[in-house]
């Protein structure tokens, strides 16, 4: 029996080699192209788990925004406002009082603000209240690369018609 003709036809055959070549030759692989009946109906999957990585996403970034919003806001201080005095009258003047009502202890003041002239200046934390809102801070930020970092996968993963390997063949 010759080795070479088992791996690339070439040399002497071995007789009993060729009878089994022509008993198995029938079962040898035929191909033909696919035919699917017309009939066939194909259902499609639909694929919940994007949107859903979407909404968790949103809504773990909305949470995280709301809290560091509430602890920023509990820790600022309440902004100054002006006060606007009445103008008093003069003693040769005399100007009707209005009745006075004794369930009211003490009234409040006219207040008033301008906000756009009148910009409060920034709280100052002290030191552990400020490395709290750092920590939060990070904390926030670090939620919001992973969010986007989700997103990114998610939006790559749901992208028809992508070439996934562009090197060059051959």
């Amino acid at each position: 029996m010759n080795d070479d003709y088992l791996w690339d036809k070439t040399g002497q055959p071995d007789p009993q080699i060729q009878q089994l070549e022509e008993i198995l030759g029938t079962l040898r692989y035929q191909p033909k192209p696919l035919e699917i009946p017309e009939d066939l109906r194909v259902p499609q999957k639909r694929n919940y788990f994007p949107l859903l990585a979407i909404a968790a996403s949103l809504l773990l970034a909305l949470l995280a925004g709301g809290i560091w919003l509430r602890v920023r806001s509990a820790n600022e201080a309440p902004p100054r406002q002006a006060r606007v005095e009445t103008p008093t009258p003069k003693p040769e003047e005399k100007t009707p009082q209005p009745p006075v009502n004794k369930s009211v202890v003490n009234p409040s003041p006219v207040l008033a603000t301008n906000r756009r002239r009148n910009k409060p200046a920034p709280p100052v934390l002290p030191a552990r209240e400020r490395e709290e809102a750092l920590m939060a801070k990070e904390q926030l930020m670090l939620a919001l690369r992973v969010t986007t970092q989700k997103l990114h996968l998610v939006h790559t993963k749901t992208q028809p018609n992508q070439i996934k390997n562009q090197h060059r063949v051959g």
